[in-house]
C-alpha cells in the first residue's frame, strides 16, 4: 500500500506498546485504537474522516526497541516508565494529536512556598486552529536532585473544550502528595529546593505545546504513610 503513493494511515489495535518504527517513518498518520469494542469501526471511521476531532493521550511510553529498556532481572527504577526514562522514545507518555492546534501562555505560580503549603497554578490555553476541539491540559513537575526522585512526574490534568480561536484560563492546586517524592527507604517527602513546572498538551521537551516556569519550596516535610 505504501508503494501506491497514496496517503497511508496505520490503525493500531493493541493493548500495550508495540514496535511502530516503520509506521512512524512511512505512514502519514497513526491511529491508536486499542481494543475498541463493537462500535470501534464507527469510531475509527469518524476519526479518520474528520467527523470526530481526536483528543486522546498515550497512557504509556512507546519505545524504539528493547535496547531502551532495562534487563528483565533489573528491579531498579532506572529507565522504567516516563518518570525515569532518559532516552528519546518513539512516542512519549502523554502524546496525542488533534485536527487543530493549541498554544499556552501566562503561567502563574508563586515564587516561593513553605513545605506543607499548596501551590496554585494558572495558565492560558488557546485553540489556535480553525476547528473546535478538546484539549487535555497536563501539569508536569521536575524535582530537586535527591536520591530516588523521578526526572519528571505528571501531577494534574484536565480536559477543556475550546471553540476555534477561543482562549481559556486553567487552574490547578498542587498539594502535599503532588509535591512529594518517595525516598529510597519508602518515605513520602516534600523536599526543599527548586522545582520546575510545565503546563501544556504533553511532556516538556517533546515537541508538545507547553509553558514552563519554576518555584522554590522552603523547608521539608515528611508525609504520613
Amino acid at each position: 500500500m505504501k508503494s501506491t503513493g497514496k496517503p497511508l494511515v496505520v490503525v493500531v489495535m493493541s493493548g500495550s506498546a508495540i514496535a511502530l518504527n516503520w509506521a512512524k517513518q512511512n505512514a502519514n498518520a497513526i491511529l491508536q485504537a486499542w481494543y475498541p469494542g463493537e462500535e470501534g469501526g464507527t469510531a475509527i471511521a469518524q476519526t479518520l474522516d474528520g467527523t470526530n476531532n481526536p483528543s486522546g493521550r498515550l497512557p504509556i511510553t512507546l519505545y524504539t526497541g528493547i535496547d531502551q529498556l532495562p534487563e528483565f532481572t533489573d528491579y531498579s527504577m532506572a529507565r522504567r516508565t516516563y518518570r525515569y526514562f532518559d532516552g528519546q522514545p518513539l512516542y512519549p507518555f502523554g502524546h496525542g494529536l488533534s485536527y487543530t492546534t493549541f498554544a499556552y501562555s501566562g503561567l502563574k505560580v508563586p515564587a516561593t512556598v513553605a513545605a506543607g503549603e499548596p501551590v496554585q497554578v494558572e495558565a492560558q490555553v488557546a485553540n489556535t486552529g480553525s476547528r473546535d476541539a478538546d484539549e487535555v491540559v497536563q501539569v508536569y513537575l521536575t524535582f530537586p536532585k535527591r536520591p530516588g526522585v523521578p526526572r519528571r512526574a505528571l501531577r494534574g490534568f484536565t480536559r477543556v473544550h475550546l471553540k476555534a480561536g477561543e482562549q481559556r484560563t486553567v487552574q490547578f492546586t498542587l498539594g502535599d502528595r503532588d509535591l512529594s517524592h518517595v525516598s529510597p527507604d519508602g518515605m513520602h517527602l516534600v523536599s526543599a529546593g527548586r522545582y520546575g513546572i510545565s503546563v501544556g498538551g504533553g511532556q516538556p521537551e517533546t515537541g508538545a505545546p507547553v509553558v514552563t516556569g519554576a518555584f522554590d519550596i522552603r523547608g521539608e516535610r515528611t508525609l504520613p504513610r
